[in-house]
């Protein structure tokens, strides 16, 4: 994405018009959240196995049809080209693998390069955190040109795991004329489905074609593989982990509105802004519910459940209130339900941490960080130590 595009984007996200939404939690609303363990036949689910073998499935179809699209099951083959391999790398300490991941359906083709950095001295196959990068790409260049904190590679090398990377753009570009560009020109089926996916279904399906890659590859331990996402990124990485259970934890930061946040909330963005704003994250579906989200089957405590028992780490910023952080609490705390049919139990306290006291007992962990909207050093911080209490 260009470097204007990005900052078009960002004024959407962040300049929005004061009285186009609500910022005081007064004026939030009273609200009715969809059950979690009561199945389409009014039957209550007491055990992990009545969600396992039927409410989940049932949960996840809910989401496919109504917000963020149907995921292809088949395809005709994907393939791993190593384009460069360097050991020893960040003054020794790290070694590089880029690798194309290539998808191949109904003669088309689709590449996702992948940026993999992995412990030099690490005597076995690693953890690894996948960061679907929906910022410029110079965040997670493999020359290490320049160290930002919304990809440190060097700090989770120190801390002994691996970390890659790839770019949303080779999935789906994240624009509302170019979106179909990449994965969905296999897919044409999905584009002309009211519940067929787009952009962030594109980018969670690219998540695990980048797991396909990672069980063959030896430096990674691809049953420790840690699917992460920022904002729009977040909130692919969830759909990711509820798509595709191969993924060991979920991480997601500043997801909000269709992220980790209860979108029945009246506060900050709203499925109406959200739907105007980005056409082309959701499914056709997704459109009916503006202004009309009491009527969704849905919310994001049930996305959040679809992660269990697998630990889920989510954020939110202390001046990003368009993010909800409060609903995004909320949303982990009516997911535990789901989580608590399987031990270890959750037991979030029942009011927010404060600012920069993270939660980071698993399955269910959050914090919300002094600051802006954004990825930063500390919030990888507290995912390490969530990650060294979850995988080792």
């Amino acid at each position: 994405m260009t470097r204007s595009l990005i900052l078009i984007s960002l004024t959407l996200l962040i300049f929005q018009p004061v009285s186009a939404q609500n910022y005081d939690e007064a004026k939030a609303g009273t609200y009715t959240l969809p059950p979690l363990l009561i199945d389409s036949n009014g039957e209550a689910v007491k055990n992990k196995n009545q969600w396992k073998t039927s409410r989940r499935a049932e949960v996840l179809q809910l989401f496919e049809n109504n917000v963020y699209g149907t995921m292809p099951k088949v395809f005709d083959s994907v393939s791993f080209k190593v384009v460069n391999d360097q050991p020893g790398v960040m003054q020794g300490a790290a070694h590089l693998k880029e690798t194309e991941v290539t998808i191949y359906n109904k003669g088309e083709q689709a590449t996702i390069h992948v940026v993999l950095f992995t412990p030099q001295q690490a005597k076995k196959a690693v953890p690894t955190f996948l960061l679907i990068n929906n910022r410029s790409p110079k965040n997670t260049l493999a020359s290490r040109d320049t160290i930002m904190g919304f990809w440190p590679a060097e700090q989770v090398i120190a801390a002994g795991y691996g970390i890659a990377a790839f770019h949303v753009s080779d999935a789906a570009p994240d624009d509302k004329d170019t979106y179909q560009n990449g994965l969905l020109r296999l897919f044409p089926d999905e584009l002309t489905r009211d519940n067929g996916m787009k952009a962030i279904g594109a980018w969670a399906f690219g998540a695990s074609r980048v797991l396909d890659y990672f069980e063959k590859e030896d430096l990674v331990d691809h049953k420790k593989v840690i699917v992460v996402g920022h904002s729009r990124g977040g909130k692919a990485s969830l759909w990711a982990a509820a798509q595709d259970q191969r993924f060991a934890m979920c991480v997601t930061n500043c997801s909000g509105n269709t992220g980790a946040a209860l979108s029945k909330r009246n506060f900050g963005e709203t499925v109406e802004k959200i739907n105007t704003a980005f056409p082309h994250w959701f499914n056709t579906n997704y459109k009916k519910y503006n202004g009309n989200e009491a009527a969704l089957p849905v919310d994001q405590h049930m996305l959040i459940a679809l992660a269990a028992p697998r630990p889920v780490y989510a954020t939110n910023a202390t001046e990003d209130l368009w993010a909800d952080p409060t609903g995004t609490y909320l949303a982990m705390r009516n997911a535990e339900p789901v989580f608590n049919l399987y031990s270890p139990q959750s037991h979030l306290p029942t009011t927010p941490p404060k600012p920069d006291s993270p939660i980071t007992a698993w399955p269910l962990s959050y914090h919300n960080r002094t600051g802006i909207h954004d990825l930063t050093f500390y919030d990888w911080e507290q995912f390490v130590l969530f990650a060294d209490r979850y995988l080792k």
